[in-house]
């Protein structure tokens, strides 16, 4: 199955997201569900409006779609969730670090955002290794 590569990015009031491997594909809204919804609205256009001969390659048979954020987007995004305290003590990163990256004011070296990445994912294979009595 082909990999759809999707690139998220926010600004202050809204989210935008376009493919890396595949042309024409570039959507936007003011939440990232919206965004996401917005995506697979772009698909479906090119499938509508165009030949199937010139659609992209990808797109002509089975695809998943991995979704990418930059580290401003995805703070962003969960600090819906989670507070900066919180993920403070996932990330093992200040509270002031973390709020700088999310509102863009510095960008995080490639260690701070395997740092943030391994972190969550850890988080996330904690929680989905329980169960309630």
């Amino acid at each position: 199955m082909e990999k759809l590569i999707i690139t998220i990015c926010s600004s202050a009031d809204s989210f935008g997201a376009y493919s890396e491997n595949c042309d024409g594909i570039f959507a936007a809204g003011d939440t990232l569900e919206e965004c996401k919804k917005d995506v697979e609205t772009s698909i479906e256009q090119i499938k509508r409006t165009q030949p199937y001969d010139l659609w992209p390659e990808i797109i002509k048979g089975p695809y998943e779609i991995e979704w990418r954020y930059d580290v401003e987007s995805l703070l962003t995004h969960f600090s819906r969730f989670f507070t900066l305290a919180g993920l403070e003590r996932i990330t093992g990163i200040h509270q002031k670090q973390l709020w700088s990256y999310m509102h863009g004011q510095t960008k995080p070296r490639n260690a701070q955002k395997e740092r943030i990445q391994t972190s969550l994912f850890s988080f996330a294979k904690e929680l989905s290794s329980f169960s309630l009595l």
